[in-house]
């Protein structure tokens, strides 16, 4: 039996019409679930009228941090950066930030080699000492390590205590229980805080939702809670692999504070030409974070992260969709974020010794 050229036609017309259809419903279906997620967290949101009271167009507004009681800027300078620049530029950074209102400082035991740490002791000395809520990261894996790196960056950072000290690197499935082991890393700082050295404890880790999710997990088994939890957050993470699906709720459910990284990527984001670094940093600061921390490794770099803390106003739903509707074809496997996709950004696997 033969089929008429008519007949075909018809048939690749009926077949077109049911792809295109197809491929509408496919569209809907996705731009439903970026609704749903641009969305799913807005009753987390409170801060534009919770801020209202706190902050002017020239200050920079704070939120609180978890159940501790202490309020933070919401930008934060990164302690990585400040060991790039010359030793006078990483200090006039530090100093400049807190004089223009942030408080909120992170370091890191192995960043620059101690470098980073030894420039922020000095940009602290005098009274600037006290308009910070300092933070820094051990990566010992064992009692002994840990407690050795946490006295190192007491030493370095020329201060007696340390606001808010995190177990750095969680990025392997194994962390967590290393961590809890008996006579661990978590025991050091438990020790630490009764000694008075450390007031508050966290965790960080760029890998995987799910290694933070056992972390925390594990912790409920020991009868331990974190005070705070830092991860990426960006535009690219809310497509792929995501802590701010995974992660954020949970943290913001239990009180526990929100330390956002990676909001430009360490500027790998910016790459994609998809998005600014004003709007990753607004992104960031949009969601239920209580800091977002950025690196600064020159004044002007620290100067436009200021000026979106200033101008600062939550993304609204739609503009925030809007945002994820431009950024999904960069993200969805990753290539933006390859701290999570690579090792490059695992210091502790270049540097196992590190963990002790």
């Amino acid at each position: 039996m033969t089929v008429s050229d008519d007949s075909n036609n018809e048939n690749v017309r009926d077949f077109d019409s049911s792809l295109n259809d197809l491929r509408r419903k496919e569209m809907s279906r996705r731009k439903l679930i970026l609704s749903g997620l641009a969305s799913s967290l807005l009753p987390f949101l409170p801060f534009e009228s919770a801020l209202a009271g706190e902050s002017t167009p020239d200050t920079i507004p704070r939120r609180l941090l978890g159940s501790t009681g202490e309020k933070v800027s919401i930008v934060g300078v990164g302690g990585y950066h400040i060991g790039v620049p010359t030793e006078s530029e990483g200090i006039k950074i530090v100093q400049t930030a807190l004089d223009s209102g942030v408080n909120f400082l992170d370091n890191c035991w192995d960043y620059n080699g101690g470098v980073s740490e030894e420039r922020m002791g000095k940009a602290l000395r005098g009274h600037y000492r006290a308009k910070a809520f300092l933070m820094s990261k051990i990566d010992g894996r064992d009692y002994k390590s840990a407690t050795k790196q946490i006295d190192e960056s007491l030493k370095r950072l020329q201060t007696d205590h340390l606001d808010l000290m995190q177990i750095h690197e969680v990025i392997r499935t194994t962390d967590p229980d290393a961590c809890f082991a008996e006579n661990s890393t978590v025991q050091a700082l438990i020790d630490a805080k009764k000694a008075g050295k450390v007031r508050f404890i966290g965790f960080t880790g760029h890998k995987s939702p799910d290694i933070h999710l056992s972390m925390l997990e594990t912790a409920r088994k020991h009868n331990f809670r974190f005070d705070a939890v830092q991860m990426p957050l960006n535009v690219m993470d809310a497509h792929y692999d995501s802590f701010e699906k995974k992660v954020l709720p949970i943290l913001v459910k239990e009180k526990i504070g929100v330390l956002g990284m990676k909001s430009l990527g360490s500027g790998i984001l910016l790459q994609s030409g998809a998005v600014t670094a004003p709007e990753c940093l607004r992104y960031a600061m949009s969601l239920p974070t209580s800091v977002v921390i950025t690196g600064c490794d020159s004044m002007e770099i620290l100067e436009q992260a200021l000026k979106v803390a200033r101008e600062f106003r939550p993304y609204s739903s739609s503009e925030r969709l809007a945002l994820l509707n431009k950024t999904e074809k960069f993200a969805s496997n990753g290539k933006f974020e390859r701290y999570k996709t690579t090792t490059n950004f695992d210091g502790t696997v270049q540097h196992p010794e590190w963990l002790g």
